[in-house]
């Protein structure tokens, strides 16, 4: 048997407590761990970074705490400092702390604005706005002295050099999501210790007894920052083979010294295909006809195949109506492709499940059981040998990559953690875990923030279908609720998703300002049907209704206004309709294939 690596090393470590020193020409970050004397000193004017001792920090300086460097990032008035302002502990993972950033603060190098001239202001302002819009998304989550980008079995598989490494160095750069932001300190080894690997998505933990057998269990939701991006704007993959919403969840178990983990992924449809937001409550996807979908789709599989083994892919679409093409072309690629690493089963959740047949999803999960029990999962027993390695996963999508898909991998992670639970000696031989209320009410709770996290961070709302995750049945108020996200998705989908897009791709670095741009892609002149024919109809439908409240001399001629008037109305709603797409708030910053 395999002895597995050290989970987390100190010399791996960032620094874990920090002041900030600001004086007109530097930022100083000093470092305030014991025996620590590092100062990081940040030219205001020439934006060098270097290392310095605490002696050299002026008297004069202004002083406050902070929690960790972001990064930096250049806007239309020069480079700012993001730091983390304000932290949050969620618990521990094997006594080491995991933080959430809840708060945080950006600092321009300049100390002036006055080189700027009105516009340049105001695009300024608006890149501003963008940071502080992914800023304020729930989900930030750090560790000072333990990777939290990667999964128990890929961190117990690694080399003695790989644990001397610094937290940056070390990371998954798929799930850092200051990557960018931290491009600068990547390059100067000697103060990484000062930069702070930042993960998106979801972490909960708990501290749970059955049977008087007290364990933790935790649940770890890392969303990749290639190709991320909002619902409707970005869909399917680009030719690098990175999936739009792409999401790695892991679920963790620790008990006396063992350690179980089970891990599954999430992510959209891997061939090129788009559903452009056009003001219709669902657009109708596209499947690009002008590229050759194999060699992305390639990419996408043969990663995965490297970073998780086999592959089962659980597609969840409708096998009929619009979604219906996506499923057909998704399970002929397959065939296609013809590796025996990667399978394939189509589930139609929808039709199996409705009129609140949920009971239905047992015939997916025997389907699956089989496959399930040849992944198994990673065990690492209390003196550090490995017993049992995960050999592939379960790769679910729906459309959204969201509701459908939440539901199926909680069954799953349930159906895992009851193996584990048993084989560790926390469950008696015959138990199962619906059983444990207790439990069960935390398990279904926690998947159910998992799947909010998830879809805010997506779709700009909760997620839908919490009611079944919570309860284990759909319920009426369930119903209306998903209703009522439905239609607060819509109105963001349709009229504020193309903002949420450029503040992604300009904290990501998919777009890089350029303080001398003569243009700057924030100005897009808008055709003048756009403001004429909404002001139109409202005139139009405004005169309807005051046309029949104030009758004429006749009803022939009240209803004469009634018809022309409600003609007017309904033609330039049709005509806006037919034009949605101009009528959309649509990515300004970035094109390539997103917009295809």
């Amino acid at each position: 048997m395999a002895t597995a690596a050290p989970a987390g090393t100190t010399a791996a470590a960032a620094y874990a407590s920090l002041k900030l020193h600001i004086t007109p020409e530097k930022f100083y970050v000093e470092a305030c761990d014991d025996g620590a004397d590092d100062v990081l000193a940040i030219d205001r004017v020439s934006t060098e970074v270097t290392l310095t001792v605490k002696k050299d920090v002026p008297p004069s300086a202004v002083t406050r705490p902070i929690f960790g460097i972001l990064g930096t990032i250049r806007l239309v008035a020069g480079t700012y400092l993001i730091v983390i302002t304000k932290k949050k502990k969620v618990g521990e993972i094997f006594s080491h702390a995991i933080w959430k950033a809840t708060d945080f603060d950006i600092l321009s190098y300049k100390k002036t604005m006055l080189h700027l001239t009105d516009i340049q202001l105001q695009d300024n302002k608006v890149f501003l706005s963008m940071l502080n819009h992914v800023l304020s998304v729930d989900g930030f989550y750090f560790s000072t002295t333990y990777d939290l980008t990667h999964t128990l079995q890929r961190l117990a598989n690694t080399s003695p050099e790989f644990q001397e490494m610094s937290l940056l160095e070390r990371a998954d750069p798929r799930f850092v999501w200051n990557g960018h932001l931290l491009r600068e300190f990547i390059a100067q080894p000697e103060i990484h210790r000062f930069a702070t690997p930042v993960m998106h998505g979801f972490i909960t933990m708990h501290s749970c007894s059955i049977n008087g057998k007290c364990f933790d269990w935790l649940l770890v939701s890392r969303r990749s920052c290639f190709r991320a991006g909002v619902r409707y704007y970005v869909r399917g993959i680009d030719s690098e083979g990175h999936a739009a919403n792409f999401v790695e969840t892991e679920q963790i178990v620790h008990y006396k010294g063992s350690k179980a983990s089970f891990v599954q992924t999430r992510g959209s449809i891997p061939f090129f295909w788009s559903q452009r937001p056009n003001l219709k409550y669902k657009p109708k996807p596209q499947i690009s006809k002008s590229v050759n979908h194999m060699d992305g789709f390639q990419r996408h599989f043969d990663s995965q195949i490297i970073s998780y083994g086999k592959q089962m892919i659980v597609n969840l679409v409708n096998q009929k109506g619009s979604e219906k093409p996506l499923e057909q072309t998704f399970s002929k690629m397959v065939n296609s492709m013809a590796n025996g690493m990667v399978r394939y089963v189509a589930f139609d959740f929808h039709k199996e499940c409705s009129r609140m047949r949920w009971d239905r999803l047992q015939i997916l999960m025997d389907q699956l059981a089989e496959q399930q029990d040849e992944f198994s999962y990673f065990l690492v027993d209390s003196e550090g040998k490995i017993v049992t390695q995960q050999e592939g996963t379960f790769r679910s999508n729906c459309m959204d990559c969201l509701d459908r898909t939440n539901v199926i991998q909680s069954l799953l992670a349930r159906r895992s953690l009851q193996a584990q639970l048993q084989r560790l000696g926390v469950l008696h031989v015959g138990q199962r875990i619906e059983e444990q209320a207790d439990f069960e009410k935390i398990y279904k709770n926690a998947w159910a923030d998992n799947a909010n996290a998830c879809a805010k961070q997506y779709a700009g709302t909760g997620a839908l279908k919490t009611d079944y995750t919570r309860t284990g049945k759909r319920t009426q108020w369930g119903l209306i609720m998903d209703g009522w996200n439905s239609l607060i998705r819509y109105y963001k989908n349709n009229f504020s998703d193309g903002f949420r897009q450029d503040a992604i791709d300009l904290f990501l670095g998919n777009y890089s300002v350029d303080e001398v741009e003569p243009a700057s892609p924030l100005h897009v002149k808008k055709d003048w049907k756009f403001l004429a024919l909404p002001i139109i109809m409202v005139v139009a439908f405004s005169m309807c209704i005051i046309c029949l409240l104030m009758a004429g001399d006749t009803w022939t001629e009240t209803l004469a206004y009634v018809l022309f008037w409600g003609s007017a109305s309904f033609g330039t709603f049709a005509i806006i309709l037919y034009n949605g797409k101009d009528f959309v708030d649509a990515p300004k910053l970035v094109q390539k294939e997103k917009m295809d």
